[in-house]
């Protein structure tokens, strides 16, 4: 779903990285491609918008970003650890020059008390620099836990871009 937040966040974090001449890169897990569809969904971005990584499984994460098995096996994927892995990898195996990773817990079910529901680790990183990353709780159902996921990570783009 687009929404017109979305669609703002977009446009603005398009226009920020033309600015700059760079080029994005997605990693995600629990998102499923949404941050890749709401870029994708604005027009022109194939100026500023390189490549997406769905990464939902482990393997993915390890066969497509070069996320290592020892940071699964300790931290787990929804972890800080594990999302700059992932956003370090989509630099990497990409063209981009800043990359947003996304993993969590998007619900109904899946959460624990260390890990709840909601629990979504967002990671920026730009070339050359170590990857910035979040842990954020949402409320709401898994759709609400997505979206919220997406804003975020497209508010944290604009804010290194901009």
């Amino acid at each position: 779903m687009m929404t017109t937040s979305l669609a703002s966040l977009s446009v603005a974090v398009g226009q920020a990285l033309a600015a700059r001449g760079w080029m994005l890169a997605t990693a995600e897990s629990c998102t499923g491609g949404w941050i890749a569809e709401a870029v994708t969904a604005t027009a022109g971005s194939s100026v500023w918008f390189d490549r997406g990584f769905v990464t939902y499984s482990n393997a993915a994460k390890v066969d497509m970003l070069g996320v290592s098995p020892l940071t699964l096996a300790t931290h787990g994927a929804v972890s800080e650890a594990t999302a700059g892995e992932m956003a370090a990898g989509a630099l990497t195996h990409s063209r981009a020059q800043v990359a947003v990773a996304v993993s969590g817990v998007a619900g109904p079910g899946g959460g624990s008390p260390g890990k709840p529901v909601g629990m979504v680790c967002i990671a920026w990183a730009v070339a050359g620099e170590a990857p910035r990353v979040a842990t954020l709780h949402f409320a709401g159902d898994r759709e609400a836990v997505r979206l919220q996921a997406v804003e975020h990570a497209l508010r944290g783009l604009l804010a290194i871009a901009g």
